[in-house]
């Protein structure tokens, strides 16, 4: 080959290269760590980073209804935590849009001055749990590390990342770090009724499978479980209600909702087959949204 060619070869490698590297996250975001309040964590085959996410989700804790004694439980640990007392991790378990995730975003706008931040971990990154902790080491700052809607399908072995870092590994978590997790399931793991019948009996004491057991130890590992339980018809209207009256909706604060607005509210919700906070912040934003479009039908 000539030097031509060589050189030519060279140039074509190089350019493939770049092109390449432009496909892998860069290794390693820490320096956004000293500007941002909220990450995600971003896997990949060169190595995982923490993306920072420049507009979090400003949800106050007043816009949360209905959830008092969970929101109280939370904000308290979550303030010893900031604070730099004994803390616990946390399983919100329950009901789908209750209000589990949006608690721990508007503990995080609340306390992101005093330095609290949270990053976001998928189940699926889990296995990547103890690269994240690594380099929150040392730093001023207290972490929450936020996985949402977390739950194991049978023979996924993922949640063993998850058992060692809450408890049981050798290495200790660093002291700025805690874990938020939400779920539809208490135990985060199905349970199935061919477990319970291979408990045993021992001296009048009830002897747990070992399959049991074993998912059971998994939710064990937080310290405090909230509950989120389906609203009632009262307590959806009255999310209703603070909803429109945030968007700034024609509502009367001292008479609540008209009948009107009663009965589209109760109607959306029917149609979803949830009154939920998330089935009530979504129809307050399509009533008010329609405020400002007169020349459109109401079934439009």
């Amino acid at each position: 080959m000539s030097t031509q060619g060589f050189d030519q070869l060279i140039s074509r490698l190089e350019r493939l290269l770049d092109r390449v590297e432009a496909h892998f996250p860069v290794v390693g975001g820490d320096a956004d760590l000293d500007t941002a309040i909220a990450f995600r964590w971003r896997s990949g085959t060169a190595g995982g980073h923490l993306q920072a996410v420049h507009h979090p989700h400003r949800i106050r804790l007043e816009d949360l209804r209905s959830v008092d004694r969970q929101k109280r439980l939370l904000q308290r640990n979550t303030l010893q935590f900031v604070r730099g007392a004994p803390a616990n991790n946390a399983l919100l378990w329950g009901s789908r849009g209750t209000g589990k995730s949006s608690l721990v975003k508007a503990l995080l706008n609340e306390y992101a001055a005093q330095g609290l931040r949270v990053i976001e971990v998928d189940k699926d990154d889990l296995h990547d749990l103890s690269a994240i902790v690594d380099r929150l080491h040392g730093r001023r700052e207290r972490y929450l590390i936020f996985s949402d809607d977390l739950s194991f399908a049978p023979g996924d072995a993922s949640y063993r990342s998850l058992k060692a870092i809450l408890d049981g590994s050798v290495e200790a978590p660093p002291e700025n770090v805690l874990i938020y997790a939400t779920s539809n399931r208490r135990h985060l793991i199905p349970e199935y009724m061919s477990e319970n019948l291979d408990a045993q009996h021992v001296e009048g004491e009830i002897h747990q499978s070992e399959a049991v057991e074993e998912k059971i130890s998994l939710s064990e590992r937080f310290g405090i479980w909230l509950s989120f339980y389906p609203f009632k018809q009262a307590e959806y209207l009255g999310i209703v209600e603070h909803w429109l009256l945030t968007m700034g909706s024609d509502v009367d604060a001292d008479s609540g909702l008209d009948e009107k607005t009663r009965a589209a509210a109760l109607k959306w919700a029917l149609s979803r087959g949830s009154r939920s906070g998330r089935s009530a912040y979504q129809f307050a934003r399509d009533w008010s949204g329609r405020q400002g479009i007169q020349d459109i039908g109401d079934d439009a």
